[in-house]
């Protein structure tokens, strides 16, 4: 039983790193429809700031925090010049820069940092205070640290004048520019949101899996499969679905297929959503009149 407790609150840690990610997923598919298969690389090259941060003698949350803002501004700034240009192009050629942009941005961090595995270090103490070994420090504090994004994220997108342009802009654009609201600036300033979101995601996911050029990759496709589930038109069905992810893959890979084969749980959860109820668990049925 305590073991299972265990994988359970494990389950619960990694699966608040896959829900931050599958959130940053969602964002960009929300305003445009296309899934950034490049998204998981933005939060490792963003992670490798910290990183060299730290090298030059920064505290832990002061490079944390300018890792952040250097993951927002890179999200920006690879809508404005990389995708802005694009404009109404196919889906197929957006998709390939999308994996151009994948591939660019994983050779460029090999290029720069190497391919060595190199430890990250952890900002919460390695036993939880009291003396409980059933959740380690960094799990702890890696759930503390995703649900206090979402509470600012949920306060802004909710009170804020600027976060409900963004959540206006992401359902009705055309609607939005008639009330005045600058739609691409606001699409922008989504794609850096969700950069920085991916970059908590890469910040506590570092620690568990060392740090790498490949690091996110397995992390996306759980990722990816959280988004899914929950619903790729839904941010908070995406937090449920990396929840939920997140505790099937501890508990499958410990009882069931053995750690070896847990990557393909997410491919086999990825077809069969697709397949049963591809709009997922919390999203909209879209009906067309024809």
């Amino acid at each position: 039983m305590y073991s299972l407790l265990q994988q359970l609150a494990s389950g619960i840690a990694m699966g608040g790193i896959y829900a931050c990610l599958g959130l940053a997923l969602v964002m960009i598919y929300q305003s445009t429809h296309h899934i950034n298969f490049a998204q998981g690389e933005m939060a490792m090259f963003s992670t490798f700031i910290a990183f060299l941060l730290l090298k030059w003698g920064l505290p832990y949350w002061a490079a944390a925090l300018a890792t952040l803002a250097f993951g927002f501004v890179a999200g920006f700034a690879i809508e404005r010049l990389v995708l802005r240009p694009l404009g109404d192009v196919p889906e197929l050629s957006v998709i390939v820069v999308f994996i151009g942009l994948f591939v660019g941005i994983n050779s460029l961090a090999g290029w720069i940092f190497g391919h060595q595995l190199e430890p990250f270090p952890s900002p919460f103490p390695d036993k939880v205070p009291g003396g409980t070994t059933l959740i380690s420090g960094h799990e702890l504090g890696t759930v503390v640290v995703v649900l206090l994004v979402m509470g600012i994220l949920y306060a802004f997108l909710r009170f804020t004048k600027v976060g409900l342009a963004m959540r206006a802009s992401a359902e009705n654009p055309v609607s939005s520019r008639l009330a005045g609201i600058p739609v691409s600036l606001m699409l922008s300033l989504g794609w850096g949101l969700s950069a920085l979101i991916g970059a908590v995601a890469g910040l506590m996911v570092a620690p568990v899996v060392f740090l790498e050029p490949n690091m996110m990759g397995g992390v996306l496709i759980y990722a990816f499969a959280a988004a899914l589930l929950g619903g790729i038109d839904n941010p908070w069905g995406a937090v449920a679905g990396g929840l939920i992810v997140g505790v099937i893959e501890n508990l499958a890979g410990t009882y069931v297929v053995g750690t070896e084969l847990k990557l393909s749980l997410a491919l086999v959860l990825i077809v069969g959503v697709l397949l049963i109820r591809p709009s997922g668990i919390f999203g909209r049925k879209l009906v067309a009149r024809v």
